[in-house]
């Protein structure tokens, strides 16, 4: 398999991760957004739309969509849940992950923490984003006050999925202490086997250059 991601993305970290865990052989390829290399001919090659993440699987296939790979990764394996309501349970929040969070969480993230030169430009946006970010934490905040993982039945794709954009919530400028049980989720989600930090993505590929 190939993935084709870029560096300090929650949306990349997220196919990158459950590979890791999975212990799957994959081939890393970066793709610098910032330089446009999303445009260039080479890439839209591989995949029209010039997003990422996009994985191309074993049989040749593409898939975009950061959690439509999650769920290929993990089908029939420990990260997928047994159960028909829990499997529902987890596209439940992945669609949340991908409607409440992300959309709020990402951009605000953008201009803090990536091109902080540009955030006073856009500091209304940033504090729109970050109010309704907060919605969504909150109902998170509020899921996880009882229970480890996102499912009763333990970690599995639908913490890879909340994982990716939810633990930088600070470089969106979004404070953790009031949300000290997604705080205490993330830690959780740290501890599991296997796992890799946001900036071992860029690591890895450094080394296998």
């Amino acid at each position: 398999m190939k993935l084709y991601a870029c560096i300090g993305s929650g949306n990349c970290m997220k196919p990158w991760l459950a590979l890791n865990q999975l212990k799957f052989d994959f081939e890393l390829k970066l793709v610098d957004v910032l330089k446009g290399e999303q445009t260039t001919p080479a890439y839209q090659a591989v995949n029209p739309r010039g997003r990422v993440p996009y994985l191309v699987t074993d049989s040749g296939e593409g898939i975009g969509e950061s959690n439509a790979m999650l769920w290929y990764l993990c089908d029939d394996t420990y990260l997928m849940p047994k159960d028909s309501i829990d499997r529902g349970l987890a596209l439940q929040w992945m669609f949340f992950e991908q409607t409440r969070l992300e959309p709020f969480i990402s951009p605000a993230r953008f201009f803090l923490h990536i091109l902080p030169d540009q955030a006073e430009a856009r500091v209304d946006d940033i504090v729109e984003w970050q109010c309704k970010a907060y919605d969504g934490l909150s109902i998170l905040n509020d899921h996880l006050a009882n229970q480890e993982f996102m499912l009763k039945s333990g970690y599995c794709v639908a913490d890879i999925a909340l994982f990716g954009y939810v633990h930088v919530l600070e470089q969106a400028g979004i404070s953790g202490e009031d949300v000290p049980h997604i705080v205490r989720w993330i830690d959780a989600v740290k501890a599991t086997e296997g796992f890799q930090e946001l900036d071992d993505l860029g690591h890895t590929a450094a080394n296998a250059a």
